[in-house]
């Protein structure tokens, strides 16, 4: 925790999904530096989505919470949690299914 003028500034942990807009896969994890994170993946420096690119962030949460970000890090994995983010993403899913 970290005080900011008059305002407390929690360190923050996000989930995150991209596309890959080669297969059109999503690929979840999370971190507590979402701007670097999804720089790496962009540039190719994450083996796990390397051979997918390019990717694009699609959805994120934040949490204040390292277990909480992991816990629903792993929901979103899951087949509900498949189903959650699509549903979350339905027009973006939408719009870039008419583009193509």
């Amino acid at each position: 925790m970290k005080y900011k003028d008059t305002f407390i500034v929690h360190d923050m942990y996000y989930v995150y999904v991209l596309r890959s807009s080669k297969d059109g896969r999503f690929y979840t994890g999370y971190t507590a530096d979402l701007k670097r994170r999804v720089e790496e993946h962009q540039s190719g420096i994450s083996k796990s989505t390397s051979f997918r690119l390019p990717v694009e962030l699609v959805y994120y949460e934040s949490s204040l919470n390292i277990k909480d970000a992991m816990r629903r890090e792993k929901y979103l994995k899951t087949t509900w949690g498949k189903r959650y983010i699509r549903n979350r993403i339905k027009e973006y899913l939408r719009d870039i299914k008419n583009i193509t």
